[in-house]
């Protein structure tokens, strides 16, 4: 056998070796493609049915936007380690490694994580919604926005206020839009020489004849108090959530043009003063 057979046969060997480790490799790459484009159309599905299974639930939009993106995430995650599993990657090593990623990545958005699981509870447990009036913490505004992170509030005079959701949970919520009606309180004040029964009547009057004042539950008026310079009247009706600032200021405006046309003073804070002369001393005699 000569030197040229020799490597003939060498050379067909190294290509066989290489022709066959090829195809397996190719095979693998194959396979690892076809786990990854395939999982990650049937993560795609599961996303799209869980999604209309949290709505047909009636969940808040936004939770569930974000618990699909999370389950959407976290199937591709698994769907690319299965992926690199089947290219001989050692995936064992590689899921540790995720995982102190997370757990460093979790330690250094402490903050950010806990207005995330506040936001995730406002959601759920509906505190208030988008066009709710509510006063949270030490501020009040209307709701414009209400995500994962944040809730961002428009003041009465137009200013938008960003809070973390974190700092709302943490503090009482008022929500004054939660109830579809509200009760008005107001505290008039009348003269000592006003007859008493006169100005019940009078508001009695005011108060029954607006007609955003409801009939149910029944409005109060009634004497609370003899205070210092005047004797208070409570007065108490009941409105639509919606009326509530212009029944008040509706009602503020008729109660003083009422009592003005009937007489009924509304006295202003007095203070009596008693002016106390000093004796004088007796002058000292000059004579010795």
């Amino acid at each position: 056998m000569d030197i040229t057979s020799i490597t003939d046969n060498i050379n067909e060997e190294t290509m066989t070796e290489i022709w066959l480790s090829v195809s397996a490799y190719g095979l693998q790459v194959l396979a690892a493609l076809a786990i990854f484009f395939i999982g990650k159309w049937v993560a795609h599905r599961i996303q799209l049915v869980a999604g209309k299974a949290l709505a047909r639930a009636n969940m808040d939009a936004t939770l569930i936007g974000f618990l699909t993106k999370i389950l959407y995430v976290g199937l591709l995650v698994f769907i690319i380690i299965a992926a690199l599993g089947q290219l001989g990657v050692q995936t064992t090593s590689l899921a540790a490694a995720i995982a102190a990623a997370g757990l460093a990545v979790g330690l250094a958005l402490q903050g950010s994580l806990s207005n995330f699981a506040a936001g995730v509870l406002i959601i759920i447990f509906r505190f208030f919604k988008a066009g709710d009036y509510v006063e949270v913490a030490g501020v009040g505004g209307t709701v414009s926005d209400v995500s994962i992170f944040t809730t961002v509030l428009i003041t009465p005079d137009n200013k938008r206020i960003i809070i973390p959701n974190g700092t709302i949970t943490s503090d009482n919520i008022i929500n004054y839009s939660a109830m579809p009606t509200r009760r008005i309180d107001m505290v008039i004040g009348v003269g000592y020489g006003d007859d008493l029964k006169k100005v019940h009547k009078v508001l009695e009057r005011i108060i029954s004849s607006h007609e955003k004042v409801l009939k149910t539950p029944a409005h109060q008026i009634a004497v609370s108090e003899l205070a210092d310079s005047s004797v208070n009247f409570v007065v108490r009706p009941w409105v639509k959530t919606a009326d509530y600032w212009a029944v008040r200021f509706a009602l503020t405006e008729e109660i003083k043009t009422t009592f003005d046309k009937e007489g009924i003073s509304i006295p202003f804070p007095q203070r009596d003063l008693h002016m106390i002369q000093p004796t004088p001393e007796p002058k000292k005699s000059t004579k010795k």
